[in-house]
């Protein structure tokens, strides 16, 4: 494949703007412009379908196995739900989209962009996390009715679930789900940067470690913490590779330990404590301890999702798994139309044999990853492992019927592919 210098940066500019969009998009449609944060959800549509327009003209980038596969199933179950599913247009573009234009977009990325621009965006990551952490704490403290609380569309209150009087908090994202995968990002590449110091300011990482570590209990994410001990679980595991993993790991250790003991000296990290150690206790409680929650968070319910008895094998069409169809079709957004769970979300729009299909091609895709990136670590290139460590649950079961966790999916999954091209 090739392609001029001058189109490549071109490219490389529309993914930075994906990337942008991606992690400012929800202060669009809450802030700037709540009159039309319905359009704005899918404001990177456009902007994906002229990646692929650029990448297929300029020879840069052409279907393989995993792209031919998906969209064929796309297609085919699309064309399903006019004639046997819901039959709702407006509801089954929107499933269309997910695999027809986000989904091609991670192998665009993983030629676009080459290692250095993985790091220089992983610093962007690192920056953004302070600011938003200081945002975090604002909302966290702020009530509901507050400028800074404001939903998406101009409502009041964009907070969730709420525990002693506080309430999880979206940061600049339209909802918490957002915030949450941004700082599992962020915890990928400040574990990544831990182990190679050398490649970013010490002041940066060490800034941006204290902002997650605050993150933490001020966002009441369970989801934040436990993306943050699977980064530092794939770190432990390469010690056997980098044995200076180790030494890294309990100067980090240390480190974060001293951090931790100093914020509990301070009454606004005493709170945000003492509300996330809450949160933890009654929802551990409600689904049957950490098992039940690991279990259902980051398996997916495939189990689920094969035994279900109201499963078909034509499912009930794409896109009717959202919010989107929910609001289009009932006029409540809040109400699910298929289990909330990717996999059974998945095998309930595409029925038995797509679904289940369709889900084994996102397994394996992350399974060819995990292949590459150990591989990877043979010639010390640890960025894909640690990048890895975030992706391989949101590529694998993440859901990509919702805008945000869709695009973190495709972002993490280019990046991948793009830090495995270059050896360090």
């Amino acid at each position: 494949m090739t392609m001029n210098f001058n189109d490549n940066n071109i490219l490389k500019k529309y993914i930075w703007l994906y990337f942008y969009l991606l992690i400012f998009e929800g202060a669009l449609r809450k802030w700037v412009l709540p009159g039309l944060s319905e359009p704005l959800l899918i404001i990177r549509d456009p902007l994906a379908i002229y990646i692929l327009f650029l990448a297929l003209r300029n020879n840069l980038w052409k279907f393989n196995a995993y792209v031919s596969f998906v969209i064929g199933i796309t297609i085919l179950s699309f064309i399903i739900t006019l004639f046997i599913g819901h039959g709702n247009i407006p509801v089954a573009i929107y499933g269309l989209r997910i695999g027809l234009i986000h989904f091609p977009v991670i192998f665009v990325i993983g030629n676009v962009f080459n290692k250095e621009d993985v790091l220089n965006l992983g610093k962007k990551v690192l920056w953004i996390s302070i600011g938003m952490t200081i945002l975090v704490t604002i909302q966290f403290y702020s009530p509901q009715s507050a400028w800074i609380n404001q939903g998406v569309g101009g409502m009041s209150g964009s907070g969730f679930g709420e525990v002693s009087g506080f309430f999880r908090v979206p940061g600049t994202f339209s909802f918490t789900n957002g915030l949450s995968l941004f700082y599992g990002l962020s915890a990928a590449y400040i574990f990544y940067f831990w182990l190679m110091e050398t490649q970013i300011s010490k002041v940066l990482l060490i800034t941006a470690s204290l902002a997650l570590l605050i993150a933490i209990p001020l966002s009441i994410s369970r989801t934040i913490f436990f993306e943050t001990i699977l980064s530092l679980a794939f770190m432990i595991a390469i010690s056997g590779k980098k044995p200076q993993a180790i030494k890294r790991f309990v100067g980090l250790a240390l480190v974060l330990l001293t951090v931790f003991i100093v914020l509990s000296n301070f009454n606004f990290f005493q709170t945000g404590k003492r509300v996330f150690t809450e949160r933890m206790v009654t929802a551990n409680e409600a689904e049957g301890g950490v098992q039940g929650t690991v279990i259902d968070r980051f398996l997916g319910g495939m189990y689920s999702a094969v035994i279900d008895p109201e499963n078909s094998y034509a499912g009930l069409g794409l896109g009717i798994g959202s919010k989107v169809a929910s609001k289009l079709l009932t006029g409540n957004a809040s109400v699910y139309l298929l289990p909330e769970g990717e996999w059974g979300r998945i095998v309930g729009e595409m029925g038995f044999i797509l679904g289940i299909f369709f889900i084994l091609i996102r397994m394996t895709l992350v399974f060819e990853f995990f292949n590459k990136t150990w591989n990877a670590l043979n010639y010390n290139n640890v960025l894909p492992w640690m990048l890895l460590s975030f992706g391989a649950i949101i590529i694998m079961q993440g859901q990509w019927s919702q805008p945000t966790a869709l695009g973190f999916s495709v972002l993490t999954g280019g990046l991948i592919l793009s830090s495995l091209r270059e050896k360090e």
